[in-house]
């Protein structure tokens, strides 16, 4: 599980880091024009962190392992990424960690119980909720698909892929979206018609996920 989820983090950063400009277009648009800079930031820092750390030796708890990544990789997010993406992913990955501390029996629950807190905690920290253009319009459909798919008796790598599949769903659900939180909220209608760069986001690392444990299958 845990060189699952280094590999994910691995892939994610190059991804972002491919993404970047497109994730910057889109926040010129809505945002403060800096969402693809920070986030390859960040997730460049979570990769030098990865280079540095020692490796993990096996133990009695295979989750400790784990939680213990995604806490270091969120605060190295809040560390590093600029603006509103920093505190926000940061505190989701260290929310993930704590769900999976918590034991879950398998990969599969594990996943969505980490996917649950983390988009929990962003909506308490950005007092949000679906319908107003932010990577919660991402978040909350994939969380609601990926238990889906575990009550339907999927594995892990069919929990990501329906995560990954709603998230995308989500994306296209902004562009027609009035915003009402965050920077974008600013523009009143003129939000209306472009895609939200967070959602986006959201999306593009869970689709990373997706591919990540289809191919370890």
């Amino acid at each position: 599980m845990h060189a699952a989820a280094e590999a994910w983090l691995r892939a994610a950063a190059a991804r972002i880091h491919d993404e970047a400009p497109r994730l910057t277009a889109l926040d010129q648009q809505i945002g403060d024009g800096d969402h693809g800079i920070n986030m390859d930031r960040g997730f460049s820092a979570i990769v030098a962190m990865l280079d540095g750390r020692e490796a993990v030796p096996d133990g009695d708890d295979p989750w400790a392992p784990l939680a213990d990544l995604l806490r270091t990789s969120g605060r190295t997010l809040i560390s590093t990424v600029g603006g509103a993406s920093g505190p926000l992913y940061g505190s989701a990955f260290m929310k993930a960690a704590g769900a999976l501390a918590a034991g879950p029996g398998s990969g599969a629950e594990g996943l969505v119980a980490a996917l649950d807190a983390a988009t929990a905690r962003i909506g308490e920290l950005g007092k949000s909720t679906t319908g107003e253009k932010t990577m919660l319009d991402a978040l909350v459909p994939a969380t609601a698909a990926a238990r889906a798919a575990l009550e339907a008796g999927g594995d892990g790598a069919a929990v990501a892929a329906a995560a990954a599949e709603a998230a995308r769903d989500g994306v296209a659900a902004t562009v027609p979206m009035l915003a009402t939180k965050g920077r974008a909220s600013y523009l009143g209608e003129r939000s209306i018609g472009h895609q939200d760069p967070g959602a986006t986001s959201a999306a593009i690392l869970l689709e990373v996920l997706a591919t990540t444990l289809a191919n370890r299958e």
